[in-house]
């Protein structure tokens, strides 16, 4: 371990809390809807933010780009694209199932299948070996938890339909958002897999006098400035059918934007910081590191949806099942990153 390990292991877990927190922002909106909202948050967190710092970081960028041929930076695009229509869904699976449920799922199949789909891509033979065996160890751990925190979302739904009259719509909601969360979890970590086929921007970006950190940003630029993409058609979408163009001109509106503009700045800071943390920590920054990234995110997350109300009106049973819920999940995902470590 390097001298700064804890010292990184500090920032990673800081990084964790604003990624598992960062939605907390929409839940106190009050004249806005979902799409207003999340075509600020996507504006500023995909597309302006990541821009900024490509030009601003990066010498040369637009020489970068030109001199990797179209070849290179078609993946980072296209997986930005997969990954900018899993964030789309991310959002919505906030507004119908909640932030905890959201981030446990999600966190948990993307942690999975960020492991995965590059291991079998560029280390196939790995799969027999502890690097390998840890990864397939993780999936029951995972199944378990994922079983469990529908099983609790399910009786949540229930419960909490006792006390309103709109129980077929909730649970309706209750499946959809399920439903959303898997695909998601699924296709989220094409984030990762745009950066592991970036390798050819980052070197030209070297060669061009940018940093090893913030080389990445040249992927970052083309990851997230595609993503925001289909979060904008999507949007633009909703505010054509809902007829909620006009709220942006309504009173009150600075409040809207700034609540969105800091979720926007949150999300960045979060991802940012971790970097940065994963930096400091050295070789087990993305072993290590990413797992106390996730488990942090994944417990803040469901902590704010306690807090905030997601669970009230349920048994003392069904949250016990959220408890077993998280910690096979958690299991999972500490199981999964220690494959790191060899």
């Amino acid at each position: 371990m390097n001298n700064h390990f804890w010292l990184g292991m500090a920032v990673i877990l800081l990084s964790g809390l604003m990624n598992g927190g960062f939605s907390l922002p929409m839940k106190y909106s009050r004249s806005w809807k979902w799409e207003n909202t999340w075509l600020v948050y996507s504006l500023v967190a995909l597309c302006l933010v990541p821009w900024a710092l490509a030009f601003g970081l990066v010498p040369g960028l637009t020489h970068v780009y030109a001199g990797v041929g179209r070849r290179a930076l078609l993946l980072p695009v296209l997986f930005g694209l997969l990954w900018g229509t899993a964030q789309a869904t991310f959002g919505i699976s906030l507004r119908l199932v909640g932030v905890a449920l959201t981030f446990a799922v999600v966190s948990g199949l993307a942690s999975l299948s960020g492991s995965l789909v590059p291991l079998l891509a560029f280390h196939p033979a790995d799969l027999l070996r502890p690097r390998g065996l840890l990864l397939l160890l993780s999936i029951p751990f995972l199944l378990v938890g994922l079983i469990l925190y529908a099983y609790a979302g399910r009786r949540r739904e229930n419960e909490q339909a006792t006390q309103n009259t709109d129980a077929p719509t909730r649970k309706s909601r209750f499946s959809t958002g399920m439903a959303l969360c898997i695909f998601t979890g699924i296709f989220g970590s094409s984030f990762n897999l745009g950066f592991a086929f970036g390798g050819d921007v980052i070197r030209g970006s070297m060669q061009q006098g940018a940093g090893p950190l913030t080389s990445t940003y040249a992927v970052w630029g083309l990851v997230l400035g595609t993503g925001f993409i289909p979060n904008l058609v999507y949007c633009i979408y909703l505010l054509a059918r809902n007829r909620t163009a006009n709220l942006f001109g309504q009173s009150g509106w600075p409040r809207e934007a700034a609540l969105a503009i800091v979720m926007g700045l949150t999300w960045v800071t979060a991802i940012l910081t971790y970097g940065i943390g994963a930096t400091l920590v050295g070789s087990y920054g993305t072993s290590i590191g990413f797992m106390l990234f996730l488990a942090s995110s994944i417990l803040f997350a469901n902590l704010a949806g306690l807090i905030t109300g997601e669970w009230k009106g349920t048994s003392a049973r069904t949250r016990r099942f959220l408890i077993a819920a998280v910690a096979f999940i958690l299991v999972a995902v500490i199981v999964l990153n220690l494959g790191g470590l060899f």
